[in-house]
């Protein structure tokens, strides 16, 4: 439920009647009740992580539906992916391309292109399509299950929404968004080698061989790492808002926009601590 700051009686009452006095006073019960929705919205995702966890005992048993989510989110991103990972690839060769050419140092974009791609742009902007996509997507539906009164049956009929619901899509999501960055990673690594050789005359061999050197196994498994825990924050954010909304359609709208939000800034944040941690 969202707090609301409560109305100013006795001495706040009289406090509140004074234009700049009162005015601050809303402003701070309006901060107050912020936090305390933010709080209330931050224990719900993490208890439903932690109930997802726990229900993964039992997971053999939703195959089915863990099967189907996969199929959905990987091609129904797939394409947005390979796209998203190619001019991704080919706009960083062609733009430390330029710049090495001044120094006649273009050859290198094989050192640059692959590795960024595996540590860094494959991971990240694989998440953000899947949030964008897969994300929205879970919490409009768990978002219209909740205002319809669905999940409320589910639990009287003394189904778990979480292992119901939440737990195969946060599966589903964590395998599509491991293989789809693998993917990206490579679609990406190779729009660098096109553009190398289309515009900055760096033969394809070269450019593979630089990459092969320098690219290690840390660098292929920490972007798969990465993929794993961008997934599970997505999924966990989804399910959450979309459980967690109210007053109809408006309210399924605002937890799909809370969705995209909220996964784009977490994305950014754990890309950060986990590249701090491994390198």
């Amino acid at each position: 439920m969202v707090s609301r700051p409560s109305e100013p009686n006795g001495v706040a009452a009289f406090l509140a009647s004074i234009p700049i006095v009162g005015m601050i006073y809303r402003r701070i019960a309006a901060m107050n009740a912020w936090f305390e929705n933010a709080c209330d919205g931050a224990g719900h995702a993490l208890d439903l992580l932690a109930h997802s966890l726990r229900a993964l005992a039992s997971a053999h048993k939703k195959t089915d539906a863990i099967v189907l989510q996969t199929y959905k989110a990987v091609f129904g991103s797939l394409v947005i992916v390979f796209l998203t990972a190619l001019f991704s690839g080919m706009i960083l060769a062609l733009q430390t391309g330029i710049e090495l050419q001044r120094y006649n140092q273009e050859s290198s974009i094989g050192y640059l292109v692959p590795v960024a791609m595996f540590r860094e742009m494959g991971p990240v902007m694989t998440a953000i399509s899947l949030a964008g996509l897969i994300g929205a997507t879970y919490a409009a539906e768990l978002g219209t299950m909740k205002v319809s009164e669905e999940l409320d049956a589910l639990e009287v009929m003394s189904i778990d929404p979480v292992y119901f619901l939440a737990m195969p899509r946060m599966i589903a999501l964590s395998l599509s968004a491991t293989a789809l960055t693998l993917i990206a990673n490579i679609i990406g690594s190779v729009g660098g080698a096109v553009v190398g050789q289309a515009y900055l005359n760096v033969d394809a061999g070269l450019y593979f061989r630089n990459a092969e050197t320098l690219l290690a196994a840390k660098d292929v498994f920490g972007g798969l790492l990465k993929a794993l825990v961008f997934a599970v924050t997505i999924s966990t954010i989804a399910c959450s808002q979309g459980m967690r909304a109210e007053h109809g359609a408006e309210g399924v709208g605002t937890a799909t926009m809370r969705t995209v939000v909220y996964s784009f800034t977490y994305i950014l944040m754990f890309d950060y601590l986990i590249g701090w941690a491994l390198y």
